[in-house]
């Protein structure tokens, strides 16, 4: 197990490939292919007023989309606050619910993780040897701030 996981990492030129995933996402047809995992959520700063386009990696659970994140975006969130987002190509609105309790964080992170190998790896979460998502590397995302946002597309 590495020193920090559980702990959510950048790749290098981060703020370079959001921009190039966001103009992907609003592409028609390449849009549907990519947006099978990723979706742009469109933040609204509170103090700022300013459009945030995040895409982020989503994850279909019980009829709703999960995203998971420890970053400061996040806390522009709010339980039943409307966000638009875009969704295979489409923009629309989603209702958001935020995950921000201990067990909740662990265990919708251990969902997360354990459909997307590719979250799991940013987010420095390791496996079991029966392939479940290690408990201590999903105790020190929360640990880390992480929050998982529930989202309902309408």
């Amino acid at each position: 197990m590495s020193r920090n996981a559980g702990t959510a990492s950048t790749m290098p030129l981060q703020g370079v490939m959001n921009a190039v995933m966001r103009t992907l996402l609003k592409a028609p047809g390449v849009s549907k292919f990519i947006g099978e995992r990723l979706l742009t959520l469109y933040v609204v700063g509170r103090k700022s007023g300013k459009v945030f386009e995040v895409p982020v990696a989503y994850t279909k659970h019980d009829g709703n989309l999960l995203v998971g994140s420890p970053f400061a975006w996040g806390k522009n969130l709010r339980t039943d606050d409307p966000i638009d987002i875009q969704l295979a190509g489409r923009r629309r609105t989603a209702h958001v619910r935020v995950v921000s309790d201990e067990a909740g964080v662990v265990e919708l992170y251990g969902v997360i993780a354990a459909d997307n190998k590719n979250f799991a790896s940013f987010n420095n979460i390791s496996f079991t040897a029966d392939g479940s998502p290690a408990p201590d590397d999903l105790r020190r995302a929360f640990d880390g701030g992480a929050r998982v946002f529930i989202l309902t597309p309408h």
